[in-house]
């Protein structure tokens, strides 16, 4: 997972704006409101990054253009802003209190300063309206959304899980090798692998995210637990130099010592590694759902059949769940707290329409992975993501390290594993981290 970026101071400094109008009575109200006896059409407003010509965009702008037909009172005016941009721009007008009255948030830092500037209202009456919708979302689906016990702000329409074991049959049945459930059994399959000259795992960490967020926190999870990690996140009765991190770090060493990853993995994109690994170089590849993607564009079927997927293997005596995979709650829309009366009514309707029941399922089709339990039809996905989807459904998720840590310790942690992979000693590693997360959580 890739670091977040943070708001713009801006828009910390409105919380103290916001609530001195709050205190005055003196703030506006929102120009999208409407009267429902007034027979006029209610305006209403919406921001969202899915601009681009893949599946998943086409998918949500079709839900979002299908709603205007079918709501003809409703005057919409739907922005689709590109990615890049897109965080910038909806910053800028959060810095000036005008923001849309829906607009795609990310989980994470974003969504927790929009909360604590007091811009958003909470979403949870479609929660109370539509249970059976909200009991079918994976576990921790509202986590990243639930900033006040009972309330929530975003129903999650996209999943990240980033430690897929992507494994190619072909090569396994070729030279007899296990599909390792357990570290001992990756040892052997790393060392028979590398005795018949063929790469365990390809790995491409030129962006020093790919390692932390595909290997390390599921393998560091297995180790020391999710409790562990979050309390050492907090600084709060756990360090990043106790010896069970220690003794996590010690196990990514120990797959750089048994070259488990191809020469040079610190040199090469996430990309270039799975072109490596899907052309047979490499037997094994541990990487997020956005591989999916790539692969259906660029590998052949035949490709893409030899291919199967499943967790990493357990660690012996971890203290950490054995099958689970590290990911999260993608992006969701989130409601405008200056959005009231029939606007409000409309707002709800639409945000139900992009993130109830029939669009989780048209989003997953369209090969993207979904926090919600949903059946999806085969034909209209390819054959690797059939495969993907059905295991991540079944299978526990747990932190992303970049999630929880500060953007200096997460920065720490990515440089970190590259110098492991270049002889650094995991306690030396341990001891950065330890310091650069206490500096962002002691005030």
């Amino acid at each position: 997972m890739k670091p977040v970026r943070k708001l713009s101071i801006v828009l910390l400094l409105m919380t103290l704006m916001l609530a001195a109008c709050g205190e005055s009575g003196g703030q506006k109200a929102s120009p999208s409101e409407g009267g429902k006896g007034s027979g006029e059409k209610v305006k209403l407003s919406i921001w969202h990054n899915f601009s681009g010509d893949d599946l998943r965009a086409k998918t949500v702008r079709g839900i979002i253009d299908q709603f205007a037909k079918d709501n003809p009172n409703v005057e919409l005016d739907a922005q689709a802003i590109p990615p890049d941009g897109y965080r910038q721009r909806l910053s800028t007008v959060a810095a000036g209190n005008e923001l849309p009255d829906i607009f795609f948030v990310y989980a994470g830092s974003q969504s927790a300063e929009l909360f604590r500037a007091g811009l958003l209202q909470p979403i949870t009456e479609i929660a109370d309206q539509h249970k059976d919708w909200k009991e079918k979302f994976l576990p921790g689906a509202f986590e990243p959304y639930q900033f006040e016990p009972n309330q929530i702000y975003s129903a999650p329409i996209g999943m990240s899980a980033t430690s897929i074991l992507y494994y190619n049959t072909t090569l396994f049945q070729k030279y007899n090798v296990k599909v390792p459930e357990t570290w001992d059994e990756l040892m052997t399959a790393v060392k028979v692998f590398n005795e018949n000259k063929i790469t365990p795992i390809a790995l491409g960490n030129k962006a020093p995210w790919v390692a932390q967020s595909t290997i390390l926190g599921t393998l560091a999870d297995h180790v020391t637990g999710t409790e562990w990690f979050k309390n050492a996140a907090a600084q709060k009765g756990a360090k990043f130099t106790d010896p069970e991190f220690v003794k996590a770090l010690g196990y990514f060493k120990q797959l750089v010592d048994s070259k488990a990853f191809q020469d040079g993995a610190n040199s090469i994109d996430n990309t270039q590694a799975e072109q490596y690994f899907v052309q047979g170089n490499a037997a094994m590849m541990i990487s997020g759902a956005w591989t999916l993607t790539n692969l259906a564009a660029s590998a052949s079927e035949e490709q893409l059949k030899a291919i199967d997927v499943t967790v990493m293997p357990a660690i012996p005596g971890g203290k950490g769940e054995a099958k689970t995979i590290s990911g999260g709650a993608g992006g969701g829309m989130a409601l405008s707290k200056r959005t009231e009366g029939a606007a409000k009514e409309a707002a709800l309707k639409l945000i139900y329409a992009i993130s109830g029941p029939e669009a989780q399922k048209a989003i997953a089709e369209s090969n993207s992975m979904v926090m919600y339990d949903t059946d999806i039809d085969q034909s209209k996905v390819s054959s690797l993501y059939y495969k993907a989807f059905n295991l991540v459904k079944k299978t526990a998720i747990t932190p992303v390290y970049d999630a929880y840590l500060s953007a200096d310790a997460a920065e720490v942690i990515n440089n970190g594993l590259q110098e492991i992979m270049t002889g650094a000693s995991p306690e030396n590693i341990a001891k950065k981290l330890q310091e650069a997360q206490a500096r962002s959580v002691t005030p």
